[in-house]
């Protein structure tokens, strides 16, 4: 009977430990630059939803808007751009949408899906180096960050989001995946599971390729953004100071000049291309309601005042 226990003990421990290793594994993810495995942060993201109304996570969270947006009393006003898509970042319901389904080139705009990948990978507070690959084919936007400089992995991202510096998408994409091919994988990859059916990406800047995406696409992406509170500390930013290993300083001004103009604006992402024209990705809270508003392929002369139309019109100042 003894021996019948302890074989029985012995079984029992080792379905235990064969469960905690599979759970482990399911929650753990790998680091493609050492092949090592890691655990998620704490901002990664809810189970993706079967519907946009459920993309943003329903918890407490100082991120939450206090309540849902009303419908406006007025109707929306008239479009002078390519797309557009409102949308609630809270229940995920869209306003407003014009050609919001068509597939255009978004520039700089998917650099949001190339923060949010790298948050996927974590370790923000890891030094990176830059390399002269990240310089590559990327003008005409780049830094001023030289080639062996080193700088943690959020200061690099904060930098690109705020500035759009193309090098730097290139470098964190380097380093977060171990080459730019295998994190555009995982661009796509990211897409699909937030539901992004009309994207494709083959570069994690924005600059011109066979790639696309829609307003309403980068509309789902902007309200996972929305939800992480590294990306929206980030994004909130005027102005970032990095200090070089020299000991100098360098100064990134952020390129939404809505984030500037009005206190109630929380900035997010801008883009510019031939092919894709002025585009802007633009969030707003006021008394406790939010909205977040996606511009593409606008006349430079029009973008602001544009994306400033659909954020006054949905939260009514």
């Amino acid at each position: 009977m003894r021996l019948f226990a302890y074989i029985a003990a012995v079984c029992a421990a080792a379905l235990v430990s064969s469960c905690g290793q599979t759970y482990a594994g399911y929650l753990s993810g790998t680091d493609y630059r050492t092949q090592r495995t890691y655990m998620p942060a704490v901002h990664t993201q809810t189970p993706i939803p079967t519907a946009a109304a459920n993309v943003y996570a329903k918890k407490s969270s100082p991120l939450t808007p206090a309540r849902p947006l009303a419908r406006p009393n007025s109707p929306a006003p008239t479009p002078n751009c390519g797309a557009v898509c409102v949308i609630d970042p809270r229940t995920g319901h869209v306003l407003y949408g014009h050609n919001q389904h068509e597939r255009r080139q978004v520039a700089s705009t998917q650099k949001i899906i190339t923060a949010l990948c790298a948050c996927d990978v974590g370790a923000l507070d890891r030094k990176m180096t830059i390399q002269q690959s990240d310089k590559t084919s990327v003008t005409p936007i780049r830094s001023v960050l030289k080639v062996g400089e080193s700088y943690t992995r959020g200061a690099i991202m904060h930098a690109m989001l705020t500035a759009s510096c193309n090098d730097l998408a290139q470098a964190l994409a380097r380093d977060s995946a171990g080459s730019v091919e295998k994190f555009v994988q995982m661009m796509n990859a990211r897409a699909r599971r937030m539901r992004m059916y009309n994207s494709h990406f083959v570069n994690p800047s924005g600059l011109p390729g066979p790639q696309y995406s829609t307003a309403y696409d980068m509309a789902l992406a902007a309200c996972y953004a929305y939800t992480n509170p590294v990306i929206r500390n980030f994004i909130n930013d005027q102005q970032i100071i990095l200090t070089r290993p020299n000991g100098r300083q360098v100064t990134f001004n952020n390129t939404n000049k809505l984030l500037s103009k009005y206190s109630w604006v929380q900035g997010m992402k801008t883009g510019y291309t031939n092919a894709a024209k002025r585009c802007l990705i633009s969030c707003g809270s006021v008394n406790g309601q939010s909205v977040i508003v996606v511009v593409l392929g606008c006349e430079k002369r029009r973008i602001w005042a544009e994306s400033e139309k659909y954020l006054r019109w949905a939260l009514g100042v």
